[in-house]
């Protein structure tokens, strides 16, 4: 059984970033409602979290029917141990004819491409960010946060063979962001000045000062991850989906409704 598959039958590290200060958001009263083109299920940052993923993939599958995209935020690698089995599945149900899921780009996956175009520039700031526990997924060990030079390369080069032309090609190549009625799906924030479409990657994949202080004006829900919650957050036009798997073992997941409704899925 593969993920998801049981319902949907066309379907083949360091300490958590603390939630930002709230600022003042519109009334409740004021926000437009959800309206989704169609049911999505939007699922929070795994983080190389392969056993949870199955569990929640197996929660969604219960609860969703075959008109539902689901939709990752990103962040599929890193920080916990089985990073290759992440990505693994993950393409394995997004890449048929016919599937629902689409997988979003994190800023994780930016810095494992990063790490695969230019080891030594970027690589020690990825090692530092779980690219550790990421390369011993694929088998590499041995490594440590303070190489260097010709040593990052050799990193890279064994990286690029473990994982093969296909994912990396399968990762090169995800979107930033999915709009859905007026629901857009994001890895990390988005200015609330400007509509999706006119939004720049730093902004998708690592967020934006003014995200989390000013609410938007033009009707528009961000759902997201990147910011570790407690719990699945709506409020003044967010809804932040990353509960920390990786760090709290609660791995999450938010179905939105046309109607205007939701149901909140966890590990």
């Amino acid at each position: 059984m593969t993920l998801f598959s049981s319902m949907i039958r066309m379907w083949r590290g360091p300490t958590p970033r603390p939630e930002p200060e709230q600022a003042q958001d519109l009334p409740e009263a004021q926000l437009a409602a959800l309206s989704p083109d169609q049911p999505l299920c939007v699922i929070g940052d795994i983080h190389g979290c392969a056993s949870l993923l199955d569990i929640l993939s197996r929660k969604i599958a219960e609860e969703v029917d075959d008109d539902t995209r689901i939709i990752g935020v990103g962040d599929y690698v890193d920080r916990g141990d089985a990073s290759a089995d992440v990505l693994r599945m993950l393409m394995a149900e997004a890449t048929p004819t016919g599937s629902r899921l689409t997988c979003l780009a994190g800023n994780h996956e930016d810095m494992l491409l990063g790490f695969l175009d230019d080891p030594q520039q970027t690589g020690p700031r990825w090692l530092r960010y779980g690219g550790l526990q990421t390369l011993a997924s694929f088998g590499l060990r041995g490594i440590s946060e303070t190489m260097s030079g010709t040593d990052l390369e050799r990193a890279r080069d064994g990286l690029r063979e473990a994982m093969g032309p296909e994912l990396e090609h399968w990762l090169r190549g995800l979107p930033l962001y999915v709009q859905s009625g007026n629901v857009a799906v994001v890895h990390a924030g988005a200015n609330p000045d400007l509509p999706i479409l006119q939004q720049d990657r730093k902004s998708l994949l690592w967020g934006h000062a003014e995200f989390f202080r000013r609410p938007r004006s033009d009707g528009l829900w961000v759902a997201h991850g990147h910011t570790v919650v407690p719990e699945i957050r709506q409020q003044g036009g967010r809804i932040s989906v990353d509960t920390g798997a990786y760090a709290t073992g609660r791995l999450s997941a938010a179905i939105l409704y046309p109607d205007g409704g939701t149901r909140h899925l966890s590990t």
